[in-house]
């Protein structure tokens, strides 16, 4: 099973995508992580990003794109994989829909966890202080969650007009969001 993982910082999708990973036996590909595994590496891809974020800029699509299909060549993927991270904004979708087709490994779904707002700062600020961290204000936290809607919202828009969007409740329990997550799947684990 193929599937991007959607949901703004708070919604718990790095915890889900860790146990999603054991239960579908695909790996869990974060693009920052991966981002950060090229750069320690010194592959070729790895040195061109670790220049561009020496001055400070943002690394292209179109090398987190070629980073992702260097991944997605690995074995562990030939049985699908969770994407965490990526696709941001409705480039990277087309360009990941493209790449995917490409290598004949289409996306099965796109799962949003949907998770009210208010409950997304208080999650946020409740990590920021357990981190020591005194930098993650309400303020703060709510322009980021804007931030992140105004850039997603399009890509959210994107999955659903594909017909791979399914929304997933991300309140409760971790094992409660995961049971649903499960539930949400399952048709598609059935078949694939």
């Amino acid at each position: 099973m193929r599937l991007v993982l959607l949901g703004p910082p708070g919604s718990g999708k790095g915890t889900q995508a860790a146990r999603l990973k054991e239960y579908l036996q695909v790996p869990h590909i974060s693009t920052g992580d991966l981002l950060r595994a090229e750069v320690a590496a010194g592959t070729p891809l790895g040195v061109q990003a670790k220049e561009i974020m020496a001055r400070g800029d943002f690394v292209s699509d179109e090398i987190l794109l070629g980073m992702l299909e260097d991944r997605f060549a690995r074995p562990d993927t030939a049985n699908g994989f969770i994407l965490d991270g990526y696709p941001r904004n409705l480039v990277q979708a087309d360009a990941l829909g493209v790449l995917l087709e490409r290598i004949r490994q289409p996306m099965d779904f796109a799962v949003q966890l949907e998770v009210p707002t208010d409950l997304l700062v208080e999650r946020i600020a409740g990590r920021a202080k357990a981190e020591g961290r005194d930098d993650d204000s309400p303020d703060v936290v709510r322009n980021r969650l804007d931030k992140y809607t105004s850039q997603t919202a399009p890509v959210i828009e994107y999955y659903r007009q594909h017909g791979q969007l399914t929304v997933v409740d991300g309140v409760g329990s971790l094992d409660e969001v995961f049971s649903r997550l499960i539930e949400a799947l399952a048709p598609a684990k059935e078949v694939g």
